[in-house]
């Protein structure tokens, strides 16, 4: 297959059989040998070598490439989510290394084709990448590279404003609003003698205006409800050229593309992991290759005390769900039981484990991976614990040890990736054409340098003002930029309570 030297070609038969005895469903996977700088080249490009072309894919490329040539990092795999699934082996790893790269690729594989994250990706999307490439190297013969390269900066940086879950929801066919119930605003009477009593006709007129100014604000609000994917609420609203649409657009795409995977990091290589683990262990090495084996798939492993490794986590939490569902530690029976003794010896041998994990596969993101399936036991086992710096003895040591805080931390920063949730809340602020975006605060205040440059870049699509409501040193604030001048203003009693032309302004910068 590909460029395969006969001895990679004959593993790579032998290891696909033995990933489909098992019970992985892959793609068809297409194997490409290549040299360590054009790994370097496919891995700045997000594993996709017919890319548009922009100045970041050569900074990646730089930082990987000197990275590699210090000694500081290599790269063992790389696979694409495609079908057929491409992946790449380096020329000069070891035939143990290409073993388990191959194992390890099937395993991603798998989990690409049956995960159900991923079943809304393009497929055929190399071929999309391409497409991508061509057009805008279109634009950029056309337009020049400076002004074509300008608009790519400012649509990546504000590529992750868009709304992970959409492609999961149906969308409703919009229906015509009901008109109000005459009295939906009169309280309620159960004798007509009391109702001229309960209500008057100066209250009945004055709820009556009430809910006619609510109809009418609430059919000029634009948009209707609150719009979190806003690069596609600027596609079809921002005053901009067709061109810059259609790289808009581009930008977008790849987003929803690349976007499953930061959603199951932890998943997907813990899958991967168990099952390279696996395969190698029991049915691939040979006696001679399994210390070499050990030794890389240790270092793979290495979690620091204070850092995060999703191919750890994922891969012990993968045997955990394994062990516990084979000697039957779910439900509610096991839940109740309070006696240690009884807990630690409980083995009902059900062997549900292997049918479990691939259920999990099936159906769970690394969010509802971790608010499922970690336990208190889970992370005593593995010191999973929150740690915070000590300046005095200059280490990290363990801050707290409750369970409770240490899920909220994981799952705090695998919501969203860990960055804020904005949304477009109105695109005719304050009756001007101005943008107000909406902060989901969540007990963290955004970077104050990020926010500013996120506004300005916003400015350049919508080309008017732009403002973000959000807390800020536990006090609502509105930020607004104009193009000329960054300003902040106070709200009353959160954002949207007052405007910011009635608020009184606490900073004002220059652009």
């Amino acid at each position: 297959m590909a460029n395969l030297t006969p001895e990679l070609e004959a593993e790579r038969k032998r290891i696909c059989q033995i990933a489909k005895e098992a019970g992985l469903d892959c793609f068809e996977t297409i194997f490409e040998l290549i040299s360590y700088d054009q790994i370097n080249q496919f891995a700045a490009y997000g594993g996709f070598p017919v890319r548009y072309p922009h100045w970041k894919f050569g900074m990646e490329y730089e930082h990987l490439s000197k990275s590699y040539e210090y000694g500081l990092s290599k790269i063992y795999e790389m696979v694409i989510n495609t079908d057929p699934c491409y992946a790449y082996l380096m020329e000069g790893n070891a035939m143990m290394d290409q073993k388990l790269v191959m194992a390890h690729v099937y395993g991603h594989c798998d989990f690409f084709k049956n995960n159900i994250w991923f079943s809304k990706t393009n497929r055929k999307m190399m071929d999309q990448m391409a497409n991508h490439a061509t057009r805008i190297r279109r634009y950029m013969d056309r337009y020049g590279i400076d002004v074509v390269e300008n608009f790519i900066d400012v649509c990546l940086s504000v590529e992750n404003l868009i709304d992970r879950y959409s492609p999961f929801v149906e969308k409703s066919v919009t229906k015509s609003p009901e008109p109000p119930k005459e009295n939906n605003y009169l309280l309620r009477v159960d004798r007509d003698y009391m109702r001229d009593y309960i209500n008057p006709p100066a209250f009945v007129a004055e709820q009556k205006k009430r809910a006619e100014d609510e109809a009418l604000q609430r059919a000029q609000r634009f948009p209707a409800e609150p719009e979190k994917d806003i690069l596609k609420f600027l596609i079809h609203h921002a005053p901009l050229a067709d061109w810059q649409v259609d790289v808009l657009t581009i930008i977008r795409d790849e987003a929803y593309y690349f976007s499953p995977q930061g959603m199951t990091k932890t998943m997907n290589e813990g899958w991967a992991s168990y099952w390279h683990s696996k395969l190698m262990t029991t049915k691939i090495l040979d006696d001679s290759e399994i210390i070499d084996f050990a030794d890389h798939h240790a270092g793979t492993m290495a979690m620091a005390p204070n850092g995060y490794n999703p191919y750890k986590v994922g891969i012990e939490l993968m045997r955990n769900i394994e062990e516990r569902w084979n000697k039957g530690q779910f439900g509610r029976e096991w839940d109740e039981c309070d006696d240690v003794r009884e807990r630690k010896h409980w083995d009902k041998k059900l062997n549900l484990g292997r049918e479990k994990i691939f259920e999990v596969r099936k159906v769970c993101n690394d969010v509802t991976f971790i608010d499922q399936f970690l336990t208190e036991e889970f992370c005593v086992k593995n010191k999973m614990f929150v740690y915070k710096f000590n300046k005095k003895t200059q280490k990290f040591e363990v801050d707290t040890q409750n369970f409770k805080a240490i899920k909220a931390q994981l799952l705090f920063h695998m919501t969203n990736f860990g960055q804020p949730i904005i949304r477009i809340e109105d695109a005719n602020f304050e009756n001007r054409g101005e943008l107000l975006l909406t902060h989901l605060h969540e007990g963290i205040d955004m970077q104050p340098d990020f926010m500013s440059e996120t506004l300005k870049n916003v400015f350049k699509l919508w080309k008017r003002p732009v403002n973000i409501a959000t807390v800020m040193d536990e006090s609502p604030q509105l930020f607004r930029f104009d193009g000329k001048e960054y300003t902040q203003h106070k709200l009353g009693e959160g954002p949207g309570a007052s405007s910011g032309s009635n608020s009184s302004n606490q900073e004002s910068t220059g652009s």
